[in-house]
């Protein structure tokens, strides 16, 4: 246990299968961290489960009693959760990955780390925490609302309520009908940036430019492609995303050179965490997959975009566009620590026979109180097909609006949280 100001912070760690149908095979742990704002009846505050976005991001880590968690903390006991595979929680990294042997060993590992498994992680905790007969609710933000709705769709006795924020999930929907929808929204955040910045255009062109010469190697030592450097956009989704891009850009260069400053190299790594979080890269696409294969499906469905590509772009001299939250193949070439996953990558993107992650039937009969905020201009989870799902949730109204960008609990938590609990009751 660890003091923060305004909070109490407490470790939890439980050992559990790593296939919850084998319960006598192998172990993994995962570690939850309690906070709960110091008071009378703290003890006894109903719990609240965060399931954070990804997949395969450990959960936050507040140093004070402020935002979303320093609001949940005075009412709930608030457990948020280190995801199965990511901080505290038996964490794999490249090499712990390698070290299971082949890349078939690998995969099949790497298939128990989707929303089921991390559902039924939950509903093993709530029973040693709470006991089989209390429920507590949860919220899910991004890729966790996509666990929250797998949680509804299973394990439904477990829970009291329900809130989701920018993650209400396509039921059905495979990974390519995500991507024909976020590569536009993406191209439009592009468009929002230059309107707000116009001197980045020359800025861009100038640094993909001399990105083009081959010889820049990032800190790391990775190479500089032009390719990589478009990844940044994945930050266009959150409200400080096109400042914090401008602000990289205009220092790129060494005054009066054409070198690239290691300011810029350097915070061009700092925006990038596939290799410290390589399960990001791995299982993002699967989160997606319901008994077929999503057979790479950001680069399949980019080679229908051509506006994203950055040799013609800067032809015309105009600045390439940066793209969003996907994950591609070259990427297990280009960065150093996936490159050794590649085979795993490969295998995973043509792997078929991935469970189903949401049962309709029992989401149409949903008796769970449920409530969620849907962010109009979301670039990573798209509005519509959020909708569509809205309207299979039995109780399910959700807010929507435009006032927020994906990080909208981030950004003004307290009172997100608060309409989101309003509408519980």
């Amino acid at each position: 246990m660890f003091k923060l100001s305004g909070l109490r912070a407490t470790d939890h760690r439980f050992r559990l299968p790593l296939d919850h149908a084998v319960p006598e095979g192998p172990t993994i742990e995962v570690c939850a961290r309690e906070f709960v704002a110091p008071g009378p009846g703290a003890e006894t505050r109903p719990w609240l489960v965060f399931l954070q976005g990804g997949p395969g991001f450990e959960s936050p880590r507040p140093t004070a009693k402020e935002g979303w968690i320093g609001y949940a903390a005075e009412r709930y006991r608030v457990l948020a959760l280190d995801q199965r595979g990511t901080g505290l929680s038996t964490p794999h990294t490249t090499r712990s990955l390698l070290e299971l042997g082949s890349t078939a060993a690998q995969v099949e590992h790497l298939r128990h780390f989707r929303a089921d498994s991390i559902v039924k992680d939950c509903e093993a905790i709530r029973c040693q925490l709470l006991g089989e007969q209390e429920r507590w609710t949860v919220l899910g933000q991004s890729f966790g609302g996509f666990c929250v709705t797998t949680y509804l769709s299973i394990a439904p006795e477990g829970l009291a309520g329900a809130m989701i924020t920018g993650g209400l999930p396509g039921l059905g929907n495979h990974a390519d009908e995500v991507y024909r929808r976020t590569f536009p929204r993406t191209a439009s955040k592009n468009a929002k940036m230059h309107r707000q910045f116009p001197e980045l255009s020359d800025l861009m062109v100038r640094v993909f430019r001399r990105a083009a010469e081959g010889d820049v190697k990032l800190p790391c030592g990775d190479p500089l492609s032009q390719r990589r450097i478009q990844t940044i956009g994945a930050q266009l989704g959150f409200s400080y995303g096109a400042p914090q891009i401008f602000y990289l850009f205009e220092r790129a260069f060494v005054p009066g050179t054409d070198e690239l400053s290691i300011t810029f190299l350097r915070g061009i790594e700092n925006l990038q965490s596939f290799d410290t979080n390589p399960f990001y890269a791995l299982l993002h696409e699967a989160c997606y997959a319901q008994g077929r294969s999503t057979d790479w499906s950001a680069e399949r469905v980019r080679a229908d975009h051509a506006e994203f590509d950055a040799r013609a772009s800067l032809d015309r001299s105009e600045a390439p566009l940066l793209t969003g939250e996907m994950i591609f193949p070259w990427m297990f070439d280009e960065w150093t620590e996936l490159r050794p996953l590649k085979p795993a990558a490969e295998a995973l993107a043509k792997a078929s026979n991935w469970p189903l992650l949401y049962d309709e039937a029992q989401l149409a009969n949903n008796e769970v109180p449920v409530s969620a905020v849907v962010y109009h201009d979301d670039m990573f989870v798209p509005a519509d097909l959020s909708l569509e799902t809205a309207k299979k949730i039995r109780g399910l109204h959700p807010w929507v609006t435009n006032e927020y960008e994906h990080d909208g609990l981030r950004a003004d938590g307290p009172r997100i949280l608060s309409k989101l609990l309003e509408s519980l009751t």
